[in-house]
């Protein structure tokens, strides 16, 4: 391992064998070496194998540490539905058959399984 003594000499593009590079780069040891392994699997972190060992770089790293960061999600949603046009294939739809272009896949088939459910109980 690479104590903080020596942290400050590594240079982005040092090749480091996967257990090091976690270490440099996430000192709370949080990242193992076969968190960054998982990270190349998903296309996200560059990996040298070199004489069947295995090498990344803090470049690397900052890389994927990029592609990873979650995206703030927007605003929490209202009761108002602003923005959120109805669509129609025909102007003369109604009821369930008209459906709002937001609504989720599976909102719409808890509507339709719901409309099914009445359908049967009004035949009874």
């Amino acid at each position: 391992m690479i104590d903080t003594k020596h942290r400050e000499a590594v240079g982005l593009h040092d090749p480091l064998r996967l257990s090091v590079a976690a270490a440099v780069a996430f000192p709370d040891g949080s990242m193992t070496a076969s968190g960054l392994r998982r990270e190349n699997a998903r296309g996200r972190l560059v990996i040298e194998r070199v004489a069947g060992k295995d090498y990344t770089t803090l470049f690397h790293i900052e890389r994927m540490r990029e592609l990873c960061r979650v995206q703030a999600k927007e605003p929490g949603s209202t009761d108002a539905k602003h923005g959120i046009a109805e669509a129609t294939s025909s102007p003369s739809l109604f009821g369930l058959s008209k459906t709002a272009t937001g609504i989720s896949p599976q909102d719409a088939l808890r509507a339709r399984l719901k409309q099914s459910l009445r359908r049967k109980q009004s035949k009874r």
